[in-house]
């Protein structure tokens, strides 16, 4: 039987049309079925030969049960935004990086074919990663209210700092008079948390990151605490309200609305090939041992 693969985007330079067709072609030559989403059909028909056409789909309803495994075609950014179209379905995904640095997004332009075929012929493990869960009084990001890279608390003045009050499992960690809060998964490590001076954790670390954002106080450090744990959160400042990041999910929240932070009861498969690991992708990606002396 014929595998169904899905394939999801956004917009995209001029350049890399090519780089989508090697992906549609190789995607055929190992007899997969190609399913788009459906936005991104209409932005690559007229630039993208399929041959036969392909299914289109719209949301994670029309995914479960039929999809071996989705094609993120962008950056990490465009890998995070699967996501909300996975969402507890397990169907694994790959990210084609057509991006820039691309922690997630591990296959380059030039890898696309053996991508492909190593797929096909089981070359290939998959990567559980762990997500965050947000609950709030007012169900703030409704059944999307949870997150691959992390969750961030940003103030809502810009003039002055907010005052963010954290308990872990009902006992008082700290008062972060700070620009915002980072809580970061593993797979977060090496995004927001990281420029922010954060530890990297390997993917499987059964651990979340507490990280302030400019902190005022210059002791106060990154912790490093059990993803079992529950994160109660509230925020004081001069500002009516505060702003809530789920990766690129933005809402704003009234000061006297209080998060509670734990992870979810799901996860996020990743497809890693055999050939890639997580500590060459560091050293790649961070430039480690770029020195002459190596």
């Amino acid at each position: 039987m014929m595998k169904q693969v899905a394939i999801y985007g956004k917009q995209f330079p001029a350049e890399v049309v090519e780089h989508i067709q090697t992906l549609v072609e190789e995607l055929q030559n190992q007899q997969f079925e190609i399913s788009v989403f459906e936005p991104f059909y209409s932005v690559i028909r007229d630039s993208v030969t399929f041959s036969p056409a392909p299914r289109l789909f719209t949301g994670h309803h029309e995914l479960k049960n039929n999809t071996a495994f989705l094609v993120s075609v962008g950056g990490d950014g465009t890998l995070l935004d699967t996501l909300t179209i996975i969402r507890d379905s397990g169907i694994p995904v790959i990210g084609i990086n057509l991006g820039k640095l691309g922690f997630l997004s591990g296959v380059s332009r030039n890898e696309i074919a053996r991508a492909m075929y190593d797929i096909r012929h089981g070359a290939f493990q998959i990567e559980t990663r762990s997500l965050i869960h947000l609950d709030s009084r007012n169900n703030l990001f409704g059944d999307l209210n949870f997150a691959l890279n992390e969750v961030t608390i940003i103030k809502g003045d810009q003039r002055s700092l907010a005052t963010i009050h954290v308990w872990v499992d009902d006992q008082f960690l700290n008062s972060y008079w700070a620009d915002g809060l980072i809580i970061a998964t593993p797979t977060g490590s090496t995004a927001y948390s990281l420029s922010c001076s954060g530890p990297i954790l390997v993917p499987s670390a059964p651990n979340f990151i507490i990280n302030p954002i400019a902190t005022h106080n210059l002791t106060v450090r990154p912790m490093i605490i059990p993803d079992n744990t529950s994160i109660r959160i509230r925020v004081e400042g001069r500002c009516d309200r505060y702003i809530v990041n789920l990766d690129s999910r933005s809402e704003w929240v009234d000061k006297d609305t209080e998060l509670t932070l734990k992870k979810e009861n799901f996860s996020f498969n990743l497809i890693k090939l055999n050939h890639k690991d997580f500590f060459t992708t560091i050293r790649e990606k961070l430039l480690w041992g770029h020195d002459k002396r190596n």
